[in-house]
């Protein structure tokens, strides 16, 4: 059962509870106060009959059932009972009867013996108790409403008043109006029923545009679709948005997915570049040393110093992947407080070491403390430095200062700069601008991946023969 239906039937239901309730309400008021407009009715005429008795000389009551006494006195016809004119012309479709205290018939329209209402026990002891007295009955297989009251004289009853009105327009009409309620309840709520299902169809296909975005998503792995909702900014138009939104976190994931196997596999792909030059000179030069007769010594002395520096760049090569790996596997870097000046001093000490002809200028200020790795970033700073000094031959400048709330630390050569279209890629892996310079192209994307590490930010700035300029950030201890 779909949810449309569902909510379809809910509402026909609602509405169909509804107006039964009304339905219900609605006979039960009318049936209450037409009965109630017949009792007044009734109350109205036997109080003129009451008061036209008191002023009637009533004959002696006859005998009760004494059929065959002759002494017995038949009820006499009105006309004949009183000349009192309510006694002579009486109301359309209404009949009345009047009785002696003990309720036998004394006088009826007609005078005929039989002419009896139906009268209950308990009604004649309520009237004897001098208490009025509704009740229903038969009256010539026509339903009445039969109203008897006292006529009181001195505190004592001396006859009984009766007067009914038939009930057959009443239930005829209450029949009618439980037929029109019903048959209007069960249109109405058909037509409900369509309109419901034809506005939940309407409000309900946001949702269906997301389940056929999402299978289509799931066919085609596009997650650049988007569900189109123009209404309003309810629950369903939220669902939307809220789905558009997921679908957006969710290309984000998948391209950020895509691109991290373009680098894995590219980054495989660079590795076995890498390995396959230095492995094949060594593969080669075990062939020459393996060779018969054998090559002179001094041969084999550059072949034997050809397998050293390839064997130490194959080191090189695997320490650099060792610390890219562990940059990349989110090594835990200590937060302790690092002196920035002091830790770019002993930077420069090592790094005067790697070339001691080159000048390497330091402008510092005083008080630079950051929450980091130490260890870490003076690996970074010697990739930095080393960097410069690989792609320049003038002087290397280290400045040092805060600058807000941040620690900027620049490190800038004189080299021949960097091209726009190779700045681009100065932090992938394995990338080179210059092949003639020894190296794997994992320096900076090392470096990048650590100072990151610390909430930091990297960035290089160059212009061809003005030079490079990279450029670390920080934020401060305090």
């Amino acid at each position: 059962m779909s949810i449309r239906f569902r909510f379809t039937l809910l509402y026909t239901f609602i509405l169909a509870l509804t107006l039964s309730i009304f339905g219900f309400v609605l006979y039960t008021i009318q049936s209450q106060d037409t009965l109630d407009s017949l009792k007044r009715d009734l109350i109205l005429s036997s109080t003129r009959l009451a008061d036209a008795t008191l002023r009637t000389d009533v004959p002696p009551p006859p005998f009760p059932n004494e059929e065959h006494n002759e002494n017995y006195l038949k009820p006499l016809p009105f006309n004949e009972f009183s000349e009192e004119q309510e006694f002579q012309k009486f109301p359309e479709r209404e009949i009345a009867r009047v009785l002696d205290a003990e309720g036998n018939l004394v006088a009826s329209p007609f005078g005929r013996t039989g002419d009896e209402f139906p009268f209950s026990p308990a009604g004649l002891e309520a009237v004897q108790n001098k208490q009025d007295w509704f009740e229903t009955g038969l009256i010539e297989n026509e339903e009445m409403l039969i109203y008897s009251r006292p006529v009181i004289v001195d505190n004592e009853v001396i006859n009984i008043v009766q007067v009914a009105r038939p009930l057959t327009e009443r239930n005829r009409t209450l029949k009618s109006l439980a037929t029109t309620l019903i048959i209007t309840g069960l249109l109405t709520s058909l037509i409900a029923f369509g309109i419901g299902w034809i506005f939940s169809g309407i409000t309900l296909n946001p949702i269906q545009r997301i389940t056929q975005t999402a299978q289509k998503i799931g066919d085609n792995r596009d997650f650049a679709q988007r569900v189109q909702y123009m209404g309003p900014n309810d629950e369903v138009g939220q669902l939307a948005s809220t789905f558009n939104s997921m679908l957006t976190r969710l290309q984000n994931a998948f391209q950020k997915v895509e691109h991290s196997l373009e680098m894995q596999r590219n980054f495989v792909a660079d590795v076995s570049h890498e390995l396959r030059t230095p492995l094949t000179t060594l593969r080669g030069n075990l062939g020459l040393l393996k060779k018969t007769p054998p090559a002179p010594p001094e041969i084999q002395a550059d072949i034997l110093n050809d397998m050293v520096d390839e064997s130490d760049r194959l080191i090189r090569l695997v320490n650099d992947l060792l610390l890219l790996a562990r940059a990349d596997a989110g090594r835990h870097l200590a937060k302790e407080p690092v002196d920035i000046s002091s830790l770019i001093k002993e930077t420069h000490r090592q790094a005067q070491q790697l070339d001691s002809k080159r000048n390497i200028q330091l402008h510092l200020s005083p008080n630079l403390n950051i929450i980091g790795d130490r260890d870490v970033l003076k690996q970074v700073l010697l990739i930095a430095v080393d960097n410069a000094l690989k792609h320049s031959t003038g002087d290397i400048k280290i400045q040092a200062q805060q600058i807000d709330k941040q620690i900027e630390i620049k490190i800038q050569d004189e080299g021949e700069g960097i091209s726009a279209e190779n700045l681009t890629h100065i932090f992938d892996r394995f990338y080179r601008a210059d092949n003639t310079i020894p190296g794997f192209g994992l320096g900076l994307p090392i470096a990048k991946t650590f100072v990151e590490g610390m909430n930091g930010e990297i960035k290089m700035e160059s212009e061809i023969n003005q030079g490079s300029t990279l450029t670390l950030r920080f934020p401060t201890a305090s």
